[in-house]
């Protein structure tokens, strides 16, 4: 017997149409503001968290008048990758709605998808003569040479067998491509070794239909090395994370939110377009975006704000500089708290232990203040005061309705 795909059918409970009976307008505002990574488990060197060892008088007397818990991506043990992670924090089922690298870094960087375009994030890596690739980012090259360098395969690469081309830079090494054309899927694998030492693997197709765009995608690639070949550092393209649009309802019609994403990275502005959030564009570091928060804070009534820099130190295995971005994040903390939030929520998409220089599948710490959130009086926020606190540990995707609840937007439900 065959089953049919229910993925986005009103038919299940979490497609928020009983929780849409229950909201109500009392104009509240709410900030989100996600700590990229901020989780952590104890470094050999310290003994300590870099919540544990951050100096961070502000967000500890935030602690203090808050509720605490930590908050599970998508299941126990299950590592989230980014995407997951922040559709889980805007109250998405993660395991109902998936969506691609690919989408997200394109939607990102201001690209406009057609149904059936196949978008795939790329890096500019290094490579020897051997074809084995000897750096992932290609030293983290600075964005104007990744601007450079995508206008050099716009010029070569426009079309490819009848397939459109497209090409945009993102952030450091990192750009999108897109393909348009008929036929196309994304059930591929990437064509990224994930590892220095190795070889770029070729991108295969998982079922029938994705042959077309398997040889797009490997003509591609066999295209940008001859055309980046004897250049210094980035001679070489990795492609992962081949997505297409999915259906996703509005983030604002499903909560009664108007909404502000206020973002410094392509794909986390690509998640809030993606879920019908207005994004401000052109910040370059937390001063602006805070700055950007000040402004627009009588024009809408919920904001995400996202900080990448905990991620960025803990993939690098750089304790200290986690410890410094946590600090960076509580010296801007009076300003925001001065606007007058009914509700501030504080965590991140995922942990990003320093030790593992990874994501993590640790749960992730929460703090949640409001008026009337019950205190749980805990003199710090870390993981461990996090891991006693009365939210106790619950799936990220009832974060959410948490905050409505905070912020008196949900009626009682029934008699």
């Amino acid at each position: 017997m065959k089953t049919r795909d229910m993925r986005h059918r009103s038919e299940y409970p979490d497609d928020f149409a009983f929780l849409k009976g229950l909201i109500q307008d009392t104009g509240s505002k709410v900030l989100l503001l996600v700590l990229d990574g901020v989780g952590g488990i104890p470094d050999p060197s310290t003994g300590r968290t870099a919540l544990e060892a951050a100096r961070k008088p502000n967000l500890d007397a935030l602690s203090k008048i808050s509720a605490c818990g930590r908050g599970i991506p998508v299941l126990p043990g299950i590592t989230p990758g980014s995407g997951p992670g922040h559709l889980a924090l805007f109250g998405y089922d993660p395991l109902r709605y998936s969506i691609g690298r690919g989408v997200l870094e394109a939607l990102g960087v201001g690209m406009e998808l057609e149904k059936g375009d196949l978008a795939v994030r790329a890096n500019f890596c290094t490579m020897n003569e051997n074809g084995v690739v000897t750096d992932r980012r290609a030293g983290r090259i600075p964005d104007e040479k990744t601007v450079e360098l995508c206008g050099i395969l716009r010029e070569k690469i426009t079309g490819i067998n009848g397939a459109k081309v497209f090409i945009k830079p993102g952030k450091s090494h990192r750009f999108v491509v897109l393909f348009r054309g008929r036929g196309l899927s994304d059930r591929l694998t990437d064509a990224d070794p994930q590892k220095e030492g190795r070889k770029v693997p070729p991108v295969k197709s998982l079922d029938r239909k994705s042959g077309r765009a398997a040889k797009l995608a490997t003509a591609f690639l066999e295209k940008a090395r001859k055309v980046l070949r004897g250049l210094k550092p980035a001679n070489g393209v990795l492609l992962r994370g081949f997505s297409m649009r999915p259906d996703v309802p509005s983030f604002g019609d499903i909560f009664g939110l108007k909404p502000l994403a206020i973002a410094t990275y392509p794909m986390y502005k690509g998640l809030a377009r993606l879920v019908g959030m207005e994004v401000i564009e052109g910040l370059g570091s937390l001063e602006d975006e805070v700055a950007a928060l000040v402004k627009n804070f009588g024009a809408f009534t919920f904001f995400y704000l996202h900080v990448k820099a905990m991620d960025a130190a803990g993939e690098d295995g750089d304790f200290p500089r986690k410890v410094r971005a946590i600090e960076e994040v509580d010296a801007v903390l009076p300003k925001i708290r001065a606007l007058g939030l009914d509700v501030i929520a504080i965590t991140g998409d995922h942990s990003t232990p320093t030790v593992l220089k990874s994501h993590s599948w640790h749960p992730v710490p929460v703090l949640l203040y409001s008026k009337v959130c019950g205190a749980d009086g805990f003199e710090s926020f870390t993981e461990m005061t996090c891991s006693q606190g009365s939210l106790g540990i619950f799936p990220m995707k009832y974060l959410m309705p948490l905050l409505l609840a905070n912020a008196g937007r949900l009626a009682k439900y029934g008699a």
